[in-house]
């Protein structure tokens, strides 16, 4: 009997093993590329003159494409609400910087939603939505991670000495170094992860997003060479989104190499309206990068999926937003929807459908650049119904006959204005309770035991050094030779009692260079920008080091000789903290750029 029972739990096993094999070939897999600070008209299918983007443009005449598309005005909150399907400023995003990049720990990605439904789930490139725990994106449910510290390289919290060419990088949490232009770099392993999946016969996901074209310029020479007769930027910029081109369509062939092309759902689309192109091509739009008017905002979305019948060029024309992605996938894959989540976006899969009649509601969307500590009522905000834009409150816009953004017609339509209003006051009403909700970067996690804290993150009200540009020069000017006070502080949550300790260092741990240094400019890369690495490092003449917990200084040592870092030990109890270590120098005192925090019981 034991004999017939362990034959017919193996006969079981090998069903259910079948079945998942059959499930798994039935569930779309999903690659999604999204590029920074490329915008609307920064693409040849879109009527840019002089950019040369022909694999974007053939997905693009094989897609269904979005043509009203918003999303916020900025990287950062672009990602968060492209992510989750919720509101920017729900998620605590609202800026790139000082602590409101990091996505609230509540929220969930659709990585954690995809890897609880037996995808595998991949990260590459850019993240830009936290460094430590909980908010990195090995934390978010992304499975296989390789990127770039912060909101682009050589920022802050990436390694140092980062650029753009032959770079280290984060693999699932390790640092490994690389050779090449980081965009390639990001594609090879993206490509590799989605060989490994296809020829295991694996769902997966693929979130491909790189930090081209954003600045600094740099760009392989061949691709500076394609814009000559252009200024040094077009160059560089058009170069780097053509060097994406090349990318797209390598990694579409490798789809159709290893033949799950059809079975793939491919999306290609941009973060915020164009950062360098508006003056060549703008597509009729006003503004650009950062800005409240429709080119600072609305961008491309092509959508191709052979399965799905997405083929052919088929124009959705009407508005859209990027917390639309989310439950879009979740419909055309059959990944269910978590318990208790609910998405301030629609399914967008039958507009998608080029063979559907859809009746699609009245319906408002809102996209603002907050880029502030705090948010504030009304700030770079438009928000937008059918072709209406109603911009900071008061001016008026019908971009169906105004795609410039010309004519303010709000005294012409009072009404219409009424409506815009009232939707943003009790949008504002409902998320206004959420903003005090701080992220707080946890201590003492056992799955993040060693934190590194940067400067990108100090919460304050002017902008920190986020990038090691700014961190080399140590700017220490004050105004009418005031004595200089560090103001901003990382907000912290320690979740275990014990002892904890607090290492301050001017320069990164990977660096070993002493607080007390100066460096010389690092090597520059082809482009008309300059490395952030490129600038001297200045010597700051450390003479002590302070350990500041909710303002108060509860201890203070010399800073040695030749010393990489000044160490503390302190007693922290569970709870939220304001931490804010200092170097004491001539000027008065300056934040510690790194800090290093473990807990040592």
């Amino acid at each position: 009997m034991r004999k017939i029972h362990s034959a017919c739990l193996a006969f079981l096993a090998m069903v259910i093993a079948a079945n998942a094999l059959s499930a798994a070939a039935e569930s779309p897999n999903v690659v999604i590329v999204i590029s920074d600070d490329q915008g609307y008209g920064d693409l040849g299918c879109t009527g840019n003159p002089i950019i040369k983007t022909p694999n974007i443009d053939r997905l693009a005449s094989e897609s269904s494409g979005l043509s009203d598309y918003h999303v916020a005005p900025t990287c950062s909150p672009t990602r968060c609400s492209f992510l989750t399907g919720h509101w920017t400023n729900r998620t605590g995003v609202w800026h790139t910087i000082m602590g409101r990049s990091m996505l609230r720990e509540n929220e969930v990605t659709v990585g954690q939603m995809f890897a609880d439904s037996g995808y595998e789930t991949g990260m590459f490139g850019k993240w830009h939505l936290g460094d430590n725990y909980p908010y990195r994106p090995e934390d978010r449910g992304f499975t296989e991670v390789y990127r770039h510290g912060g909101g682009g390289i050589g920022q802050t919290p990436d390694l140092w000495d980062n650029a753009y060419f032959d770079g280290s990088y984060f693999h699932n949490g390790e640092i490994v170094p690389a050779k090449g232009f980081c965009t390639d770099v990001f594609f090879e392993q993206a490509n590799g992860f989605i060989s490994k999946c296809a020829k295991q016969e694996l769902p997966f996901l693929a979130y491909i997003s790189t930090n081209a074209p954003h600045k600094p310029l740099h760009c392989p020479p061949k691709y500076l060479e394609m814009y000559d007769g252009q200024s040094e930027n077009i160059a560089a910029f058009y170069g780097m989104i053509t060097n994406i081109d090349d990318n797209v369509g390598k990694t579409r062939q490798l789809l159709k190499d290893l033949g799950v092309e059809d079975n793939t759902i491919f999306i290609f689309t941009t973060d915020n309206g164009t950062a360098s192109g508006a003056k060549v091509y703008n597509a009729g739009m006003k503004a650009g990068k950062g800005s409240p008017y429709e080119g600072g905002h609305r961008v491309p979305f092509f959508v191709h999926w052979p399965d799905g019948g997405l083929t052919k060029q088929h124009d959705v024309a009407e508005l859209t937003h990027a917390v639309d992605v989310v439950p879009t996938l979740l419909e055309m894959t059959g990944v269910k929807k978590p318990e208790g989540v609910k998405f301030d976006g629609v399914s967008l899969a039958a507009l998608l459908d080029p063979t559907k009649q859809v009746e699609w509601p009245k319906r408002f969307v809102i996209s603002d650049s907050q880029r502030v500590r705090d948010p504030i009522k009304w700030r770079g905000s438009s928000v937008m119904t059918g072709k209406y834009r109603l911009v900071n409150r008061k001016e008026l816009y019908n971009v169906a006959s105004d795609p410039g953004q010309k004519h303010n017609i709000a005294d012409k339509h009072p009404e219409i204005v009424a409506e815009m209003r009232e939707f943003y006051e009790q949008w504002w009403a409902e998320l206004k309770p959420t903003f005090a909700q701080t992220t707080e970067i946890f201590l003492g996690h056992p799955e993040h035991p060693v934190v590194s804290l940067t400067a990108h993150d100090w919460i304050q009200e002017v902008y920190p050094p986020w990038h090691q540009g700014s961190i080399r020069e140590a700017d220490r000017k004050t105004p009418q030779g005031d004595k200089l006070k560090h103001l901003g502080h990382w907000a912290v949550k320690v979740v275990q009692d014990g002892k904890y300790q607090v290492s301050l260092r001017r320069w990164p741990a990977e660096s070993g260079v002493a607080i007390n240094a100066a460096l010389p400019a690092g090597e520059n890369v082809p482009g008309p920008a300059r490395a952030f690495r490129n600038v001297p490092g200045n010597a700051i003449g450390a003479t002590h080091a302070v350990l500041r917990i909710d303002d108060q200084d509860l201890d203070r040592q010399p800073v040695a000789e030749d010393a990489e870092e000044v160490s503390f030990v302190t007693e922290l109890k569970q709870g939220s903290y304001r931490l804010a270590p200092i170097f004491e120098i001539e000027e008065g005192e300056l934040g510690a750029y790194y800090v290093v925090v473990k807990h040592v019981d």
